[in-house]
């Protein structure tokens, strides 16, 4: 039950980010490296990733098709992280610092908690909550 539910709240909140690529790219190219190419092009295809994610995390008589959603989410997080130590390093420099160590701090730990998340809620891995063969 308790996979069920961070497994739509999960869903949930990749389909938002998605749409929110898609509408509102601007805030996304300012964090991209410099070093990716075709910099719309990207964001337009994570919020693509993001939302079929979703939904492939959602299908509940695929189990082969939630898992490999699964992997596709806990890849991207993994994927997308060099913007978020960029966006990181963009607010640190600031004058005013951004939005400063309280978010981007907790943000950075977090991303390996995302990446955990999408494999547990997509029935990948069961770590830490298998149960020991007795």
């Amino acid at each position: 039950m308790i996979r069920q539910i961070a497994r739509a709240i999960l869903a949930l909140f990749y389909l938002a980010a998605g749409l929110i690529h898609l509408a509102k790219p601007a805030p996304f190219l300012t964090i991209m490296p410099a070093w990716v190419p075709f910099p719309e092009s990207v964001v337009f295809w994570t919020g693509i990733a993001e939302i079929l994610g979703a939904v492939g995390l959602l299908q509940s008589l695929s189990m082969p098709l939630r898992r490999a959603a699964a992997i596709g989410l806990a890849l991207y997080a993994v994927c997308v992280f060099p913007a978020n130590i960029n966006h990181f390093i963009i607010d640190m420099t600031r004058p005013d610092g951004g939005l400063g160590l309280a978010y981007h701090v907790p943000r950075m730990f977090l991303q390996p908690l995302l990446v955990w998340l999408a494999l547990w809620c997509g029935c990948v891995t069961d770590w830490p909550m298998r149960q020991k063969a007795g």
